[in-house]
């Protein structure tokens, strides 16, 4: 498992610390920062951040992970879904240092590392289970997490399952398919819907396909409307020590 370190000379100051960027606000009134250490997708990842940074806002903010789209921030929409130690949550309802130790699976570690999709976000597409794009994200990780606890299950329970994400654009009818679609490809080969796609053999070229037809490139990032992440001081940027995330597929893309 790739070790992702941050930088030495931590600008945000000494973790569990309140750090004071010029200002001159007495100590009790500046937040701290706090050194986390969380498995992102299988690679572990490292920052100091503050007290009250987002999950949401570290994964997109301080580890460029902009699959994982921010609404409401009031935990209604569902488009920041991701999964914590196999679990679906809602990112914008936790805090990064209350995941220190465990393990968050994003949109972007779903498809194999060959670009091949995930059996979820193939039937999405098949399906045609989304429009703007902007909750699929959400959907799809709600999905996988609806699959693992219900391998068979009928419309309405998928109706039932998919009910804590909200869509503007679809009228969730192909929502529905797609994920019924995913159940069966699921029971065909036994995956696990919560883990990330095996792919298939390099040379066939079918990641590269794959990435053509959702007209995606290897490590696509970009940028929310939003400012910087949160308030007080900011963290400490990470540094990636080998590759990154598989490119943008079904459910990723930037906004």
């Amino acid at each position: 498992m790739t070790t992702d370190h941050l930088p030495s000379g931590d600008p945000g100051g000494t973790p569990g610390h309140a750090h004071d960027h010029g200002s001159d606000l007495p100590a009790d009134l500046v937040e701290s920062t706090h050194a986390v250490s969380v498995t992102v997708n299988g690679r572990l990842r490292r920052a100091t951040v503050p007290a009250r940074r987002l999950l949401s806002d570290f994964l997109r903010h301080d580890l460029g992970l902009t699959g994982t789209h921010v609404g409401c921030e009031h935990g209604v929409c569902g488009c920041c879904t991701v999964l914590l130690d196999g679990a679906a949550v809602r990112a914008c309802l936790l805090l990064a240092v209350g995941v220190d130790g465990r393990a968050v699976t994003t949109i972007e570690g779903l498809a194999a590392e060959d670009g091949t999709l995930h059996p979820v976000q193939q039937a999405f597409h098949d399906e045609h289970g989304l429009q703007c794009g902007f909750c699929t994200p959400g959907f799809v990780m709600s999905a996988c997490d609806f699959l693992a606890d219900n391998a068979t299950p009928t419309r309405a329970e998928i109706r039932e399952g998919m009910s804590g994400n909200l869509c503007r654009c679809t009228g969730y009818q192909n929502i529905t398919a797609a994920v019924e679609t995913a159940a069966a490809r699921l029971a065909e080969t036994g995956q696990d819907p919560r883990a990330r796609c095996a792919g298939n053999d390099p040379d066939s070229g079918s990641g590269a396909v794959a990435r053509a037809r959702m007209g995606a490139t290897p490590n696509e990032a970009g940028t929310t409307g939003r400012g910087p992440a949160g308030q007080g001081p900011s963290s400490t940027g990470a540094l990636d020590d080998g590759p990154g995330d598989p490119g943008s597929a079904v459910g990723e893309g930037d906004a």
